[in-house]
């Protein structure tokens, strides 16, 4: 299987939007008694395609979040945002979350679930259809969400690589 390389960003001087997607209170039973830590799954966005995602982990909850935002400016992507939507259908695959994505006529709106919604408009995509199929764990749906936003591909790069004009890559 060929390994997808990612249009990866480097944090720099952008200016980044965090979106808390989910908190996980976890404990642990020792012989003193219980000692419970947190979780903190975090996406990150300029909202102009810029996106990126973190999880941080700590004994209390804002330490948590923080450390999962240094995570998610580590790990940002580039995604292509025509007129507001993605250029095509993407389908993607991440544990047992499976993430459809399809572009969506202006004034659509963002049509996705929490998890999804999160990442989509972190990326700053503004009209999109998206279902998340199987699992609805929120750390798979944004893996499987940002899979799904990596496999993009602009329209130039296409028509570059097949050698056409951009009108027939849309009209076939």
């Amino acid at each position: 299987m060929a390994k997808n390389t990612f249009n990866k960003v480097k944090a720099g001087d952008l200016e980044l939007k965090e979106k808390v997607v989910a908190i996980n209170r976890v404990t642990k039973t020792t012989k003193g008694g219980r000692t419970f830590s947190f979780s903190a799954l975090v996406v990150v966005g300029n909202e102009h395609g810029v996106v990126g995602h973190g999880l941080g982990k700590a004994k209390e909850v804002q330490e948590a979040i923080t450390k999962g935002i240094d995570d998610a400016k580590k790990n940002l992507i580039k995604v292509p945002v025509m007129h507001g939507t993605i250029p095509h259908d993407q389908l993607a695959k991440e544990g047992a979350a499976k993430v459809l994505i399809k572009p969506a006529a202006h004034g659509t709106g963002v049509i996705a679930g929490g998890s999804m919604r999160a990442v989509l408009e972190s990326a700053g995509i503004t009209d999109v259809l998206a279902k998340s199929l199987g699992s609805a764990n929120p750390h798979n749906v944004v893996k499987a969400t940002f899979k799904a936003l990596g496999l993009l591909r602009e329209p130039i790069q296409i028509a570059k690589t097949r050698s056409v004009s951009l009108k027939k890559v849309f009209n076939g």
